[in-house]
């Protein structure tokens, strides 16, 4: 694992793989290790996977976090491997992060996938849903459960049975740094730096997204000029929903001419 130093935060980042650069950014929670079963999905391609500030693995000096600073990380990730342009995908805060760090540096980004993101957080339901969440923060369980509720679909809750579900719970915990993660989901406000964007996108929604519904993924969608949008019927974590079909949606969209 390398580690970039970037204001007050060392961010660390690992790297697999060779070929062209694929730059998989985390959503909130402990980090990039939510991408690690996915990585020999994408053999012939150089993946970077950073731990951004709240992550289990960055460090810094625990402020409260901006879409910029954690954009700014990426960025600084991007440079240190001296890779780019790159093509970068985030998932749900990490869709975010991506967009912003398309906006700032179009130089450094050929193609932009965001996946369950969002241009604002000015949605009362993303307001109550995020809030809700961070009063459990002295309840470890319930806290998890809680994630877990809001993460899967109710079908896919049912698919996998009750022993899978209650193994989930214990990804989302409440760290000082996944509480830094939940507070940021309600601060988002891309509006201004989404028209920046110049790299070929692709926003990826689902429809039983109950983290942040889809239209959030839609408005993502509508506030990136030309960009391209594709929805999955699944919850919020496609990634283990609807894995085969996530996984063809970026390859197919990364290998067209």
């Amino acid at each position: 694992m390398t580690t970039v130093t970037i204001g007050n935060a060392r961010i660390p980042y690992r790297v697999h793989g060779s070929g062209p650069t694929l730059v998989l950014v985390h959503g909130a929670g402990p980090g990039s290790g939510m991408w690690d079963y996915l990585l020999d999905r994408f053999t012939g391609r150089t993946l970077i996977l950073p731990d951004l500030s709240g992550s289990d693995a960055a460090e810094d000096d625990g402020a409260p976090l901006t879409i910029e600073t954690l954009a700014e990380q990426v960025i600084a990730v991007i440079e240190d491997v001296d890779a780019g342009p790159v093509d970068l995908v985030g998932f749900s805060l990490g869709a975010s992060v991506v967009a912003a760090a398309a906006a700032l540096r179009p130089d450094l980004v050929r193609r932009l996938i965001p996946i369950n993101g969002l241009a604002t957080s000015d949605d009362e339901y993303v307001q109550q849903i995020m809030t809700t969440w961070l009063t459990l923060a002295g309840n470890a369980e319930g806290f998890g459960r809680y994630g877990t509720l809001t993460a899967y679909s109710r079908s896919h809750m049912n698919e996998i049975g009750h022993d899978s579900v209650e193994q989930s719970h214990g990804f989302m915990s409440p760290t000082e740094g996944q509480l830094r993660h939940l507070d940021l989901l309600l601060r988002i406000d891309l509006r201004e730096l989404l028209p920046k964007i110049e790299a070929r996108t692709l926003v990826i929604g689902c429809t039983h997204d109950q983290t942040l519904p889809v239209e959030n993924h839609r408005e993502l969608h509508a506030g990136i000029p030309g960009a391209e949008y594709t929805e999955l019927d699944s919850g919020h974590v496609v990634l283990a929903e609807r894995t085969d079909e996530f996984v063809k949606v970026i390859q197919d969209f990364l290998d067209r001419p």
